[in-house]
């Protein structure tokens, strides 16, 4: 029989995941429930219905949100202001 050991200096094989990595996993995730009603409503809002689809990933949605608030947030100001 043979006795396998570990090594202390031996390198692991899958090294943990940076914290960019994990950021980009986590951006394939689909949207959460929260983001959706977000959108929903800020698109309604802003009347770019099409601006909400149910199938987006949490990075889509985030930037979807950004800019449907900066939307209305330019919309919302006085004219003088622009």
């Amino acid at each position: 029989m043979i006795a396998i050991t570990k090594r202390a200096d031996c390198p692991r094989r899958f090294p943990s995941p940076t914290a960019d990595e994990l950021d980009a996993m986590a951006a394939n995730l689909p949207m959460t429930t929260e983001q959706a009603e977000t959108l929903k409503r800020l698109a309604e809002a802003a009347y770019e219905l099409e601006a909400f689809k149910p199938n987006l990933t949490c990075a889509e949605a985030d930037l979807r949100i950004a800019a449907l608030t900066a939307k209305l947030k330019l919309l919302d100001g006085p004219p003088h202001t622009l």
